[in-house]
């Protein structure tokens, strides 16, 4: 089955994670706000406010798939892993599977918010101070939270298929790549890999060792 993601075409945000999931697992899909024609930002509007949505979904990203519509970040790749055979067989695994996602999705929350920190209807300039002062608080309190956690994770693995390793590539482990370096402005570093180039990596350290990339 082919699938139609919608997500703002100029930006990588948390569409961005969602594309690294569709490519990880090399479902067929379609960016629908990516088109030949270069960005159309009314196909992405389009199915945020038809008339008649199934059901209807709050903002992008949004996956239609046979007509129905499926959102939030975390969400979506939930129902990729279960179809596409690359999510944990136990209920439980699974669980802690999407347990991490969604503590990494809070964490990409905390990141966006460092560049908004009053609103994100307002641009960066005109926010600067806050902003300044939002990123200092979360890379002094909120940023080692969330590094400790991750290394807690780690250090306390005991060969959960969801828990991210070097031998195990799985949605949380991609995600914890994507999240982890480098930081949006005002985090000063290097440009970001798109979900294309993110996906073929982790298919190859999947393949290294014997595995199939983990959804």
């Amino acid at each position: 089955m082919s699938h139609r993601l919608y997500y703002w075409p100029t930006i990588q945000g948390r569409g961005e994670l969602v594309r690294l999931a569709l490519e990880v697992t090399g479902a067929a899909y379609e960016d629908a706000g990516r088109g030949a024609g270069g960005p159309d930002f009314d196909a992405v509007s389009s199915a945020l406010w038809t008339e008649d949505p199934e059901p209807p979904a709050f903002a992008p990203p949004v996956l239609d798939v046979g007509g129905r519509l499926i959102a939030q970040t975390a969400n979506i790749p939930l129902y990729l892993g279960d179809r596409h055979a690359s999510a944990p067989s136990d209920e439980i695994e699974g669980l802690w599977m999407h347990q991490l996602q969604l503590t990494l999705a809070d964490r990409l929350g905390e990141i966006h918010d460092t560049r908004h920190a009053l609103g994100a209807s307002l641009y960066y300039e005109d926010q600067r101070p806050e902003v300044s002062r939002r990123a200092a608080e979360f890379r002094e309190h909120r940023l080692p939270k969330h590094l400790g956690h991750f290394e807690r994770v780690l250090d306390a693995d005991a060969g959960w298929p969801a828990t991210p390793s070097a031998e195990r590539t799985s949605r949380c482990s991609g995600w914890w790549r994507a999240c982890a370096t480098p930081f949006p402005t005002p985090w000063p570093g290097r440009a970001r890999r798109p979900a294309r180039e993110r996906a073929a990596r982790a298919r190859a350290r999947a393949a290294a060792h014997g595995r199939r990339p983990r959804l």
